[in-house]
């Protein structure tokens, strides 16, 4: 990436200037709407400016560089937190902060922020020179926290946030990590069977010289297959692989697999009931830390991660630029249950929808630790049906021949 230098205004009307890291302009642009700055001009920096990093930073190109993980930034929140508070001058704190931290990357990059305040630059400027460790949502609370000094009460409220994502997050993968586990080992089960042990039964039938039954036939036919062409099937599975990987990458294969797995069953409603828990406390967050509905609308949509239900936040924001109120903006988007829609009607006719949201949250978080005790309960059925077929179907194509041999022995 290359570095651009920027001017613009914040939210405020000042005027401010930095530099920032980004493929283009464009991306540059990005980075500062997210962050509350409306940029008025951004030109490529001149060389020395970015060289003027810390020569720790160019270890993010190696190979086996560290990096800054979600954690190391959860982490930092709570201790910038707990320092603020205790009146600690932020430039103090964050050079506790790098002495103490264990991670390269990080000591490397705070650093480069403190480098960063150190020649003028506002705290949320100096940590959006690092997005791939801050988000935009992260970025705007900061510089919300920077406007209204309550600093310290938003890295609160971030660190609050971050863990409830990190617990989504995990209880997601460890509801889908079972199923998987299964799928996997009867893919491996199917491919051994083929590979070895229908050729051997395949061997003695055909000293039968009779005619076999159709679902031997057509085992023996998928393991011939499977044992001439297993190399170009093996290059087949990886090319599919890399193709997905590469169509979920583009904007609009993104969009259709997280509107898909929504509609996965069992795991499905899970994934959706966790990514709308993460866009209700993220709301709620935004309107408590006093961003604008709409700006906060369009920040949250961009921290779900998930293309298909951040499409409909962005919808429910147009609705509501053109005078929808937000209960029919919320009905229009077409994600939340009739519940939760009651809920919203309140919280928009009290005036306490930030709390609403924190409520909403709170249920959806409850409905998925509920779903994730009962998913062995749920997912059994199908895996027991789905394995009762494998066996079934080698029990048929392997026995049947055996049986029919076994009565024309009888009746001679």
């Amino acid at each position: 990436m290359a570095a651009f230098a920027y001017r613009g205004r914040n939210a405020a009307g000042e005027s401010v200037e930095g530099i920032l890291d980004g493929n283009n302009a464009a991306a540059v642009a990005d980075q500062l709407f997210g962050t509350g700055i409306t940029p008025l001009e951004i030109k490529p920096a001149p060389a020395g400016a970015a060289e003027s990093k810390s020569v720790g930073s160019t270890l993010n190109f190696e190979l086996f560089a560290e990096k800054v993980a979600h954690v190391d930034i959860l982490l930092f929140t709570r201790q910038l937190y707990t320092l603020l508070k205790a009146g600690v001058p932020i430039m103090r704190a964050l050079a506790g902060l790098q002495e103490s931290s264990q991670n390269k990357a990080m000591k490397t990059m705070l650093g480069d922020v403190r480098q960063s305040l150190d020649s003028g630059r506002e705290l949320s400027v100096s940590l959006a020179r690092h997005p791939s460790a801050f988000s935009n949502f992260y970025l705007s609370m900061v510089r919300v926290g920077e406007m209204t000094g309550r600093l310290e009460e938003i890295f609160l409220r971030l660190f609050d946030h971050m863990e409830f994502e990190r617990f989504m997050r995990e209880q997601v993968k460890s509801a889908l990590r079972y199923p998987s586990f299964v799928i996997i080992a009867m893919a491996v089960a199917l491919f051994v069977v083929n590979i070895w042990v229908i050729p051997t039964f395949a061997k003695v039938f055909q000293g039968f010289n009779a005619e076999l039954p159709f679902v031997t036939r057509l085992l023996i036919g998928f393991s011939e297959f499977t044992v001439a062409w297993w190399h170009l099937i093996l290059v087949g599975v990886i090319a599919a692989v890399f193709a997905f990987r590469a169509w979920i990458a583009t904007p609009d294969g993104r969009y259709k697999w997280d509107r898909v797995k929504m509609r996965i069953p069992v795991a499905g409603k899970i994934i959706r009931k966790a990514t709308l828990a993460r866009f209700a406390r993220s709301y709620a967050l935004a309107l408590r830390s006093g961003v604008p509905l709409i700006q906060a609308l369009t920040t949250v949509a961009q921290t779900v991660d998930n293309a298909y239900i951040s499409d409909k936040v962005e919808q429910m924001r147009d609705g509501i630029e053109r005078g929808e109120t937000i209960l029919r903006a919320a009905i229009g988007a077409g994600v939340f249950t009739p519940v939760v829609l009651q809920m919203i009607a309140v919280g928009e006719e009290s005036g306490t929808i930030d709390e609403m949201m924190e409520e909403i949250a709170g249920m959806y978080q409850s409905e998925v630790e509920y779903e994730l005790k009962t998913l062995s309960q749920q997912i059994e059925p199908i895996l027991i049906v789905l394995l009762g077929g494998l066996v079934l179907v080698l029990a048929l194509g392997i026995f049947l021949p055996m049986w029919d041999l076994g009565k024309v022995a009888m009746k001679k």
